[in-house]
């Protein structure tokens, strides 16, 4: 029996008596943690897919441990420009170990009772074509543009010697 899990916005796949690393949860060590929020769940005979979530499933799960990922280096180089950054992180996280799955009762909706809905027979109406012709679109008056204004012609001094 495995179940899909959304734990803070990741989806995990999941079984009973798995150990994982999921983002930092606030729970206490050895704190119990319900993850409402399945997605999926599958017992080997029947599969739940839920929209978007299976109502009435629960994954409960026990807090391990709170520790931080290996450092991971960021490094920023430009060429030819002299800028180098070198930087580092390490995430947060908390390992949990899945103790149930529950998929929960599932009660089966009636099936729906459509009434049939009981029509007359109404006279169909003749409807004449009218048509109209379409009216031509009224021009818009041109916009006239200001003569553009000449340059000054410049006067060359000639040397006369």
């Amino acid at each position: 029996m495995y179940a899909i899990v959304n734990i803070a916005g990741k989806q995990y796949k999941v079984a009973e008596g798995d150990q994982l690393k999921v983002a930092r949860l606030s729970t206490e060590v050895g704190g119990k943690v319900d993850f409402s929020e399945v997605l999926l769940t599958d017992d080997g005979k029947n599969v739940k897919i839920g929209s978007p979530a299976v109502k009435g499933a629960k994954v409960t799960a026990e807090v391990l441990e709170h520790g931080r990922h290996k450092k991971i280096l960021i490094y920023k180089k430009k060429r030819r420009k002299g800028y180098q950054r070198k930087a580092g992180h390490k995430q947060d996280f908390s390992a949990i170990k899945v103790n149930s799955i529950s998929i929960g009762t599932t009660a089966t909706a009636a099936p729906k009772t459509e009434k049939k809905e009981t029509t007359k027979p109404t006279a169909k109406k003749t409807a004449t074509k009218t048509t109209t012709a379409k009216k031509p679109a009224a021009k818009k008056p041109a916009v006239k543009k200001a003569p553009a204004k000449k340059a000054p012609a410049k006067t060359v001094k000639k040397d006369t010697k």
